[in-house]
């Protein structure tokens, strides 16, 4: 039904948490990788490992910060050596400055848009080339609730999601001429490696534990099979969207 067999996929931030159960999820559906990397050459080889079980082939994967312009294009010149096209996109790496919005520098908050929201505008101006050798394809952004709703220390996390946001509503009127769909997909609290750099992890996990009507966090997993309906033609009618996974946090006042 998903009719993703065969399809190519660039996954940024696509070797741990929900970039990687995304990878896991479309390799189970018999999508051929591509899986950029920012550091950890251990946990990149871990995630090629896992899929290569599947019995899905290897990912390729590249390292390179998609944060920086000139890394992006060091990444897509390597990436077009292997291949000649591009089905799916997914934008997942993310970063920001955790911090109250008063401590915040002018550096500070340029760097976090510049990571979340900037880096997706690059992402896809180097990749519709390669979507449109495949006639067309999907996009899907990775966003939070912090885009809409205020949390402690999450400013500028919170203020560059709301961009990305925006920019993939922008971004559609553009792109579904083209053939190419461009959602998001935001997640509620996720219990991920990522949750460790925030100073109040503990309370914020308990609190939305409390308040989710689903009565359990949501997992990777749960981001990822709802990302495998954006990337199918499932969604084909779906278009500069935000889809939220987040056990109903979000209707609860």
């Amino acid at each position: 039904m998903l009719q993703l067999q065969g399809k190519t996929a660039l996954i940024t931030g696509g070797t741990r948490g929900i970039g990687k159960a995304i990878a896991l999820a479309l390799a189970e559906q018999g999508v051929t990788l591509i899986l950029s990397y920012l550091r950890n050459r251990k946990a990149a080889e871990q995630t090629a490992a896992e899929i290569e079980a599947l019995g899905a082939p290897r990912p390729l994967l590249l390292r390179g910060n998609v944060g920086e312009p000139e890394k992006l294009v060091s990444l897509f010149d390597e990436l077009r050596v292997h291949h000649s096209h591009l089905d799916i996109v997914v934008s997942n790496a993310a970063s920001g400055v955790i911090r109250p919005a008063l401590e915040l520098t002018p550096r500070h908050w340029q760097w976090t848009l510049d990571i979340n929201a900037q880096a997706l505008l690059n992402l896809v101006q180097h990749a519709m080339p390669l979507l449109q050798a495949a006639g067309g394809g999907k996009i899907v952004a990775l966003s939070s609730l912090g885009a809409t709703r205020a949390f402690p220390n999450y400013a500028a996390v919170g203020a560059s999601k709301a961009a990305l946001e925006s920019l993939v509503r922008h971004l559609s009127l553009e792109l579904a001429p083209l053939g190419t769909h461009i959602n998001v997909l935001s997640a509620g609290v996720v219990d991920t490696e990522a949750l460790t750099h925030f100073p109040n992890r503990e309370t914020l996990l308990e609190e939305s534990l409390k308040r989710t009507p689903a009565g359990r966090l949501v997992t990777p997993a749960d981001v990822a099979r709802v990302a495998l309906f954006l990337c199918s033609p499932l969604s084909d009618m779906v278009q500069g969207q935000t889809l939220t996974v987040d056990g109903g946090y979000s209707v609860v006042a």
